[in-house]
């Protein structure tokens, strides 16, 4: 399954309050987004209440007809999350003077979401460089990096006389993997 059935799968099973579909969800999401406002004057409490709001505005999204996902999950949902909690800092601001006039400069939504989506269009490259690569190649090297798995295990798995070979085929399938990258990224 790709990328981006598994986040279709994902929203269709929140629109249909699937239990298993919201806690991949959180679990895919909440800590990047628990970090982001920790770092931003918040805390467990907070992060918690504007993920909470970030789910609930997704899951009216994903019952919607209408509503098409543009760019990846995570990228939506931390999105959402910033600019909610943006809100969040300026009503804080008109009830304290404690609070800098800043937050534009602070949290720089605009340029966070550019940022996310230049890196959502680089990953979409990557995984159409993924789909060209073909075997042996896409399965050694989702062994290696994916799966984590050790070389002497992935020499085992796919037939090679020793780790140093495996590492040897490894590096081969990543420089055509970075080739095949490229080329797409330069004609892009």
């Amino acid at each position: 399954m790709s990328y981006l059935e598994e986040e279709i799968r994902l929203l269709k099973g929140l629109a249909v309050n699937d239990k298993q579909a919201v806690e991949q969800i959180y679990r895919d999401n909440y800590n990047t987004i628990q970090a982001f406002i920790l770092n931003n004057n918040g805390s467990t409490d907070d992060a918690r209440d504007i993920f909470q709001e970030a789910m609930i505005v997704l899951y009216a999204k994903a019952q919607s007809a209408e509503f098409e996902l543009t760019s990846q999950l995570k990228t939506y949902i931390y999105s959402v999350c910033r600019r909610l909690w943006l809100k969040k800092l300026n009503q804080m601001q008109r009830y304290s003077n404690g609070f800098s006039d800043k937050f534009e400069e602070t949290i720089p939504v605009e340029e966070d979401i550019e940022h996310h989506e230049k890196k959502d269009a680089d990953f979409a490259l990557m995984e159409a460089a993924l789909g060209k690569i073909g075997e042996p190649c896409k399965s050694l090297l989702d062994a290696y990096y994916v799966q984590k798995k050790h070389m002497q295990q992935i020499a085992v798995e796919f037939g090679y006389t020793n780790a140093d070979n495996a590492k040897t085929q490894k590096y081969k399938c990543l420089m055509r993997l970075k080739k095949l990258f490229f080329a797409q990224y330069k004609n892009g």
